[in-house]
Protein backbone atom coordinates (compact mmCIF):
# COMPACT_ATOMS: atom_id res chain seq x y z
CA UNK A 1 0.00 0.00 0.00
CA UNK A 2 0.91 3.58 -0.86
CA UNK A 3 2.83 5.54 1.77
CA UNK A 4 -0.21 8.20 3.22
CA UNK A 5 0.60 11.61 1.82
CA UNK A 6 2.09 14.20 4.07
CA UNK A 7 -0.79 17.05 4.59
CA UNK A 8 -0.77 20.04 6.05
CA UNK A 9 -4.29 22.52 6.70
CA UNK A 10 -4.21 25.98 7.24
CA UNK A 11 -6.89 27.87 8.45
CA UNK A 12 -8.04 31.42 10.19
CA UNK A 13 -7.53 31.42 13.51
CA UNK A 14 -10.52 32.74 16.03
CA UNK A 15 -10.23 36.18 17.83
CA UNK A 16 -7.86 34.39 20.59
CA UNK A 17 -5.26 33.25 17.87
CA UNK A 18 -5.98 29.54 18.82
CA UNK A 19 -8.85 28.03 17.85
CA UNK A 20 -10.69 27.94 14.58
CA UNK A 21 -12.19 30.91 13.50
CA UNK A 22 -15.28 32.03 11.52
CA UNK A 23 -14.58 31.19 7.64
CA UNK A 24 -17.11 28.35 5.99
CA UNK A 25 -14.26 27.91 3.55
CA UNK A 26 -11.84 27.06 5.83
CA UNK A 27 -14.42 24.59 7.39
CA UNK A 28 -15.52 23.11 4.10
CA UNK A 29 -11.80 21.82 3.78
CA UNK A 30 -11.45 21.27 6.91
CA UNK A 31 -14.44 18.55 6.48
CA UNK A 32 -13.37 17.28 3.18
CA UNK A 33 -10.04 16.31 5.07
CA UNK A 34 -11.61 14.61 8.07
CA UNK A 35 -14.66 12.66 5.89
CA UNK A 36 -11.20 11.45 3.73
CA UNK A 37 -10.47 9.41 7.16
CA UNK A 38 -6.46 10.22 6.63
CA UNK A 39 -4.40 12.00 9.60
CA UNK A 40 -3.62 15.77 8.87
CA UNK A 41 -2.07 18.48 10.54
CA UNK A 42 -4.22 21.71 11.26
CA UNK A 43 -2.73 25.05 11.77
CA UNK A 44 -4.42 27.94 12.78
CA UNK A 45 -3.63 31.24 11.56
CA UNK A 46 -3.86 34.79 13.53
CA UNK A 47 -5.18 36.86 11.04
CA UNK A 48 -3.87 39.93 13.14
CA UNK A 49 -0.27 38.74 12.37
CA UNK A 50 -1.22 37.19 9.13
CA UNK A 51 1.08 39.04 6.61
CA UNK A 52 4.26 37.51 7.57
CA UNK A 53 2.95 33.97 7.75
CA UNK A 54 1.53 34.08 4.39
CA UNK A 55 4.30 35.64 2.77
CA UNK A 56 6.27 32.68 3.30
CA UNK A 57 3.97 30.06 3.04
CA UNK A 58 1.48 30.97 0.25
CA UNK A 59 2.00 34.89 -1.07
CA UNK A 60 -1.06 36.80 -1.73
CA UNK A 61 -3.67 33.97 -0.46
CA UNK A 62 -6.02 33.61 2.52
CA UNK A 63 -6.91 30.66 3.98
CA UNK A 64 -7.41 27.89 3.80
CA UNK A 65 -4.40 26.49 2.38
CA UNK A 66 -3.35 23.07 2.17
CA UNK A 67 0.63 21.57 1.81
CA UNK A 68 0.39 18.51 0.36
CA UNK A 69 3.28 16.50 0.28
CA UNK A 70 5.54 19.92 0.23
CA UNK A 71 3.84 21.35 -2.13
CA UNK A 72 1.32 24.36 -1.80
CA UNK A 73 -2.38 24.58 -2.58
CA UNK A 74 -4.47 27.35 -2.62
CA UNK A 75 -8.27 28.43 -3.40
CA UNK A 76 -10.88 25.94 -2.02
CA UNK A 77 -12.65 25.22 -5.02
CA UNK A 78 -9.35 23.79 -6.38
CA UNK A 79 -8.19 22.50 -3.37
CA UNK A 80 -11.50 20.26 -2.92
CA UNK A 81 -10.94 19.21 -6.54
CA UNK A 82 -7.56 18.36 -5.73
CA UNK A 83 -8.37 16.06 -2.69
CA UNK A 84 -11.01 14.50 -4.74
CA UNK A 85 -8.67 13.05 -7.26
CA UNK A 86 -6.06 12.34 -5.08
CA UNK A 87 -7.62 10.98 -2.38
CA UNK A 88 -9.60 8.38 -4.14
CA UNK A 89 -10.98 4.96 -3.96
CA UNK A 90 -10.39 2.45 -2.64
CA UNK A 91 -8.18 3.86 -0.67
CA UNK A 92 -10.15 6.95 0.63
CA UNK A 93 -14.08 7.47 0.07
CA UNK A 94 -15.57 9.43 -2.42
CA UNK A 95 -17.84 12.56 -1.90
CA UNK A 96 -18.35 13.90 -5.15
CA UNK A 97 -22.21 13.77 -5.95
CA UNK A 98 -23.90 11.86 -7.26
CA UNK A 99 -26.63 14.33 -8.49
CA UNK A 100 -25.94 18.06 -10.24
CA UNK A 101 -28.46 19.16 -8.56
CA UNK A 102 -27.30 18.15 -4.92
CA UNK A 103 -24.31 20.68 -5.61
CA UNK A 104 -26.15 23.83 -6.13
CA UNK A 105 -28.98 23.13 -3.82
CA UNK A 106 -29.27 26.32 -0.84
CA UNK A 107 -26.78 28.56 -3.23
CA UNK A 108 -28.68 31.28 -3.06
CA UNK A 109 -29.36 31.24 1.14
CA UNK A 110 -26.11 32.69 1.53
CA UNK A 111 -26.93 36.04 -0.33
CA UNK A 112 -30.55 36.45 0.31
CA UNK A 113 -29.32 35.69 4.03
CA UNK A 114 -26.99 38.75 3.83
CA UNK A 115 -29.01 41.13 2.09
CA UNK A 116 -31.26 40.56 5.29
CA UNK A 117 -28.68 40.27 8.08
CA UNK A 118 -27.41 44.04 7.04
CA UNK A 119 -30.36 45.67 6.62
CA UNK A 120 -30.80 48.63 9.23
CA UNK A 121 -34.20 49.65 7.76
CA UNK A 122 -37.06 47.95 9.86
CA UNK A 123 -39.07 49.12 6.81
CA UNK A 124 -37.67 46.51 4.61
CA UNK A 125 -37.47 44.13 6.82
CA UNK A 126 -40.14 41.87 5.97
CA UNK A 127 -39.86 41.98 2.57
CA UNK A 128 -36.41 40.65 3.01
CA UNK A 129 -37.36 38.24 5.31
CA UNK A 130 -39.69 36.64 3.05
CA UNK A 131 -37.10 36.37 0.14
CA UNK A 132 -34.15 34.80 2.80
CA UNK A 133 -37.81 32.39 4.19
CA UNK A 134 -38.30 31.61 0.54
CA UNK A 135 -34.47 30.30 0.24
CA UNK A 136 -34.99 27.89 3.05
CA UNK A 137 -38.21 26.58 1.56
CA UNK A 138 -36.48 25.68 -1.69
CA UNK A 139 -33.65 24.25 -0.02
CA UNK A 140 -36.44 22.48 2.23
CA UNK A 141 -38.37 21.09 -0.95
CA UNK A 142 -35.14 20.04 -2.39
CA UNK A 143 -34.37 17.88 0.87
CA UNK A 144 -38.11 16.49 0.89
CA UNK A 145 -38.23 15.12 -2.87
CA UNK A 146 -36.94 11.73 -3.30
CA UNK A 147 -33.70 11.04 -5.59
CA UNK A 148 -34.03 8.71 -7.99
CA UNK A 149 -32.27 6.41 -6.64
CA UNK A 150 -34.81 6.64 -3.70
CA UNK A 151 -37.41 6.00 -6.24
CA UNK A 152 -35.56 2.92 -7.96
CA UNK A 153 -36.21 1.38 -4.72
CA UNK A 154 -39.26 2.62 -3.38
CA UNK A 155 -41.53 4.33 -6.57
CA UNK A 156 -44.29 5.59 -4.23
CA UNK A 157 -42.05 6.81 -2.14
CA UNK A 158 -43.81 11.06 -2.07
CA UNK A 159 -41.40 12.48 0.88
CA UNK A 160 -37.57 11.56 1.06
CA UNK A 161 -36.06 10.98 4.63
CA UNK A 162 -32.70 10.99 3.44
CA UNK A 163 -30.20 13.00 5.84
CA UNK A 164 -27.65 14.58 3.38
CA UNK A 165 -27.56 16.63 0.42
CA UNK A 166 -26.88 13.99 -2.15
CA UNK A 167 -28.17 10.37 -0.38
CA UNK A 168 -27.33 8.86 3.55
CA UNK A 169 -23.82 10.68 3.56
CA UNK A 170 -21.85 13.64 3.34
CA UNK A 171 -20.60 14.86 0.54
CA UNK A 172 -18.74 17.95 -1.33
CA UNK A 173 -22.13 19.45 -1.72
CA UNK A 174 -22.50 19.16 1.97
CA UNK A 175 -19.19 20.30 3.47
CA UNK A 176 -19.77 23.36 0.88
CA UNK A 177 -23.57 24.07 2.21
CA UNK A 178 -23.59 23.09 6.13
CA UNK A 179 -20.87 25.56 7.24
CA UNK A 180 -22.75 28.22 5.92
CA UNK A 181 -26.21 27.06 7.40
CA UNK A 182 -24.60 27.24 10.52
CA UNK A 183 -23.43 30.31 9.99
CA UNK A 184 -26.85 31.83 9.17
CA UNK A 185 -28.82 29.86 12.05
CA UNK A 186 -26.46 31.51 14.61
CA UNK A 187 -26.82 35.11 12.99
CA UNK A 188 -30.43 34.81 12.33
CA UNK A 189 -31.26 34.32 16.23
CA UNK A 190 -29.31 37.24 17.47
CA UNK A 191 -29.70 39.81 15.53
CA UNK A 192 -33.20 39.07 14.11
CA UNK A 193 -34.62 36.63 17.05
CA UNK A 194 -35.65 34.46 13.84
CA UNK A 195 -35.42 30.41 14.18
CA UNK A 196 -35.86 28.35 10.73
CA UNK A 197 -39.63 27.13 11.15
CA UNK A 198 -40.27 23.94 12.32
CA UNK A 199 -42.61 23.00 9.26
CA UNK A 200 -39.26 23.06 6.97
CA UNK A 201 -39.04 19.58 8.81
CA UNK A 202 -36.68 18.19 5.78
CA UNK A 203 -34.32 21.29 6.86
CA UNK A 204 -34.46 20.54 10.05
CA UNK A 205 -33.93 16.88 10.14
CA UNK A 206 -30.86 17.94 7.69
CA UNK A 207 -29.74 20.24 10.28
CA UNK A 208 -29.81 18.07 13.54
CA UNK A 209 -28.31 15.30 11.60
CA UNK A 210 -25.60 17.32 10.81
CA UNK A 211 -24.48 18.58 14.72
CA UNK A 212 -24.46 14.86 15.87
CA UNK A 213 -21.54 14.23 13.17
CA UNK A 214 -18.06 14.88 14.09
CA UNK A 215 -17.06 15.85 10.77
CA UNK A 216 -19.38 18.76 11.13
CA UNK A 217 -20.23 19.54 15.12
CA UNK A 218 -16.40 20.02 15.84
CA UNK A 219 -14.82 21.71 12.53
CA UNK A 220 -17.49 24.71 13.52
CA UNK A 221 -16.13 27.98 14.87
CA UNK A 222 -17.87 29.17 18.29
CA UNK A 223 -20.89 30.71 18.21
CA UNK A 224 -19.41 33.64 19.95
CA UNK A 225 -16.87 33.74 17.30
CA UNK A 226 -19.61 33.52 14.61
CA UNK A 227 -20.97 36.54 16.41
CA UNK A 228 -18.45 38.33 16.55
CA UNK A 229 -17.01 38.39 13.38
CA UNK A 230 -20.75 39.65 12.31
CA UNK A 231 -20.92 42.50 15.00
CA UNK A 232 -19.88 44.95 12.04
CA UNK A 233 -22.14 44.14 9.20
CA UNK A 234 -25.43 42.67 11.13
CA UNK A 235 -27.71 45.13 11.89
CA UNK A 236 -29.99 45.30 14.97
CA UNK A 237 -32.96 46.60 14.16
CA UNK A 238 -34.54 49.39 16.09
CA UNK A 239 -38.37 49.47 16.35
Amino acid sequence: MAEPPKIQLFVKASDDGQTVGNCPFCQRVFMILWLKGLNFTLTTIDMKRAPEVLQDLAPGSQPPFVIFNGEVRTDTSKIEEFLEEMLAPPQYPKLCCRYMESMGAGDDIFHRFSAYIKNPNPGLNDMLENKFLKTLVKLDQYLQTPLPHELDQNPDLTDSTRQCLDGSSLSLADCNLLPKLNIVKVVCREFRGFEFPPELTALNRYLDHAYQREEFHYTCPSDSEILLAYRSVAKYLKR
